[in-house]
């Protein structure tokens, strides 16, 4: 398992992607025998991990347009991980105008 893990960690999120639809798709015709299919299972969850780990990691390295300064360069800040309510969107849109309009007039 541990070279599987190693392998699996080598390919790009559309390998990994295209290896679980691979799995999934011979899962579901259901012509392995149990042990292939629990092999199959590990593997797709392998996959699936990492999958879900570099999506993960992109999210932690967008980063927000918030603004432009007086020189015409982007203005950004990390992207938040957590979720935010209706209330703190609306404040930092607000913000981000008010900001924007100061560096317009």
């Amino acid at each position: 398992m541990a070279k599987k893990a190693a392998v699996a960690e080598e390919l790009t999120f559309e390998e990994a992607l295209e290896g679980l639809e691979g799995v999934v798709e011979q899962l579901e015709q259901g012509q392995l025998d149990l042990t292939e299919s629990l092999a199959q299972y590990q593997t797709g969850v392998t996959l699936l991990k990492q999958c879900h780990d570099t999506l993960k990691q992109a999210e932690r390295r967008i980063e927000v347009l918030t603004g432009v300064d007086a020189d015409g360069n982007a203005v950004t800040e990390p992207f938040a991980d957590e979720e935010t309510t209706l209330e703190q969107k609306q404040s930092s849109r607000a913000k981000r105008r008010s900001t924007q309009e100061e560096l317009d007039d």
